[in-house]
């Protein structure tokens, strides 16, 4: 069974950060994409960014370009989620998923196989 683990979130005020981290099977950033997802309550659940296995190339919803930063250690086996200057409309349970393809990654929750269990960030006013 492929496992994702997510960890990180917590209580921030706005204006602070955060990072999340992911781990996954071992050799999966070798070969698959990963995204970050996150679902507010009564909310559909929405991509957030996502990176490439392949060049590494990222993707950033319009909502967290230039606050958020994706990366990935491939030796570790972790995919990471640097949020800063969070905002109040940033909270949500924060999820990592495995894309099934080392091409350019997908914003769409159907593109992706397997999910972790999720964090809860939580941005105080």
């Amino acid at each position: 069974q492929v496992q994702l683990v997510e960890s990180g979130g917590g209580l921030v005020q706005a204006g602070g950060s955060l990072r999340l981290s992911c781990a996954v099977p071992r050799f999966t950033l070798d070969y698959y994409n990963i995204g970050w997802f996150r679902q507010a309550p009564g909310k559909e659940r929405e991509g957030v960014s996502c990176i490439s296995a392949n060049d590494g190339s990222t993707y950033y919803a319009d909502s967290v370009k230039g606050r958020f930063t994706i990366s990935r250690d491939n030796a570790k086996n972790l995919v990471y989620l640097q949020m800063n200057s969070l905002k109040p409309e940033d909270t949500a349970v924060y999820y990592c998923a495995i894309e099934n393809t080392y091409l350019y990654c997908s914003d769409s929750r159907a593109s992706y196989n397997y999910w972790g269990q999720g964090t809860q960030v939580t941005v105080s006013s």
